[in-house]
């Protein structure tokens, strides 16, 4: 007779939800003849001046354990780097590479969150997000962003006062990503500093996702950052990471600013995690700050720009697939008339015309149906390929 042992995995774990992008992604990864437009990555290599950065310091041995909060000169290069886009002087004691931008978030949610608290995200949102302040034992509510199609632009809207009604006394953190990852949308000045004067009043955090700070399209260099407004000693964290402006992915770099005082904190979360970043990586995020990595930047602005233009023109020949024109990142969250569950669309669509999207539902509330009528594409791809996926999506919706 066998006896049944408890499980010894946590509730928070076991009942954790697969990340929807990668429940369909997993059915096709590496395909020849699929078109991927599921993944929030550019088809382009990471140039050659960061890749040769990152293989002389392997060269000149630089494989052995170094700083947890990052390499000095890597993290003065991010404080010239906040500088120079959004104006803001950061000190040196602020600033953490603990590894990829996602270790950014898990080590500010560790910070402030513990079973029992709640974590107000605005969405739709990265599930990452939700799924990491889930492991930490975190509830996760949804502020969600209102679709505003009667507008002569229809753009999505957050809603202070509904964003303020879900926060409680167990609400430890406010987290929000401007430009937003699926929807483009971005946060204004004017709403930063509701949310900044909120979160002082109850000593609530807020955790800013900034990775698309740059990927923006209205001629500014950088969307509005927290780090313009908030002071030193403000429960404010900002994420930033080297995977979108630089084509780099793969190299699991970013970095968190966060306030001044937690600094030892940071260090020894970052030691405990992940014992801090990749040392040869580094070097190549140092070369992705140098002006020829600005260069870069521009180029991978201008060619999302372009993607942005070409699937808007691919709307405008469709009857039954809208979009909000997003305001940066290079996302189009593309709204489907007559589809009533993303997921099965995206498993289908894949069979049958060979291209690869993300369901709606990935990004928010299980409960939220109106994510089934979404799926996202990314339009940081070749401008042909990326015409031929659409043209693709175009024919299968039209036979839904």
């Amino acid at each position: 007779m066998t006896t049944q042992r408890p499980s010894p995995i946590r509730p928070a774990i076991r009942h954790i939800r697969p990340n929807g992008i990668g429940a369909v992604s997993s059915t096709a990864l590496g395909q020849p003849d699929l078109i991927p437009l599921w993944f929030g990555e550019t088809d382009l290599v990471t140039p050659a001046f960061i890749s040769n950065a990152a293989k002389k310091a392997l060269d000149e041995g630089k494989t052995f354990y170094t700083h947890a909060d990052g390499i000095l000169p890597l993290r003065e290069a991010i404080r010239d780097f906040h500088k120079r886009t959004v104006g803001a002087n950061i000190a040196l004691d602020r600033i953490t590479v603990p590894g990829a931008a996602m270790m950014a978030v898990v080590c500010a949610l560790q910070c402030v969150v513990e079973a029992g608290d709640n974590v107000v995200c605005v969405s739709p949102v990265w599930p990452n997000v939700f799924q990491a302040g889930e492991i930490c034992g975190a509830q996760i509510r949804f502020a969600k962003l209102e679709e505003n199609w009667r507008s002569a632009t229809p753009h999505w809207h957050l809603d202070l006062d509904k964003l303020f009604a879900l926060c409680d006394a167990h609400t430890k953190a406010i987290f929000v990503a401007s430009p937003g990852n699926p929807t483009g949308w971005i946060m204004q000045p004017s709403e930063q500093r509701a949310v900044l004067e909120f979160a002082r009043k109850r000593g609530t955090a807020i955790i800013s996702d900034e990775v698309y700070g740059t990927l923006v399209y209205d001629g500014t260099p950088h969307a509005p950052s927290f780090l313009q407004i908030a002071e030193p000693d403000d429960n404010v964290f900002v994420i930033n990471s080297f995977s979108k402006p630089w084509a780099m992915t793969g190299w699991r770099v970013g970095w968190l600013v966060h306030p001044a005082a937690i600094k030892d904190s940071v260090n020894v979360l970052s030691m405990a995690n992940n014992t801090g970043a990749t040392v040869f990586a580094q070097y190549g995020a140092l070369a992705a700050l140098s002006p020829e990595g600005d260069a870069f930047r521009d180029k991978i602005r201008a060619r999302c720009h372009h993607g942005r233009e070409v699937t808007q023109t691919f709307i405008g020949t469709q009857n039954r697939i809208r979009w909000m024109k997003p305001e940066g990142a290079f996302y189009g969250f593309l709204n489907v008339e007559g589809m009533k569950n993303s997921h099965d669309f995206a498993i289908d669509l894949i069979k049958t015309a060979r291209v690869g999207v993300a369901p709606g539902t990935a990004f928010g509330d299980t409960g939220d149906s109106s994510l089934e009528s979404y799926v996202r594409i990314c339009f940081a791809q070749d401008p042909k390929l990326l015409e031929t996926g659409l043209e693709r999506l175009g024919k299968a919706v039209a036979a839904l």
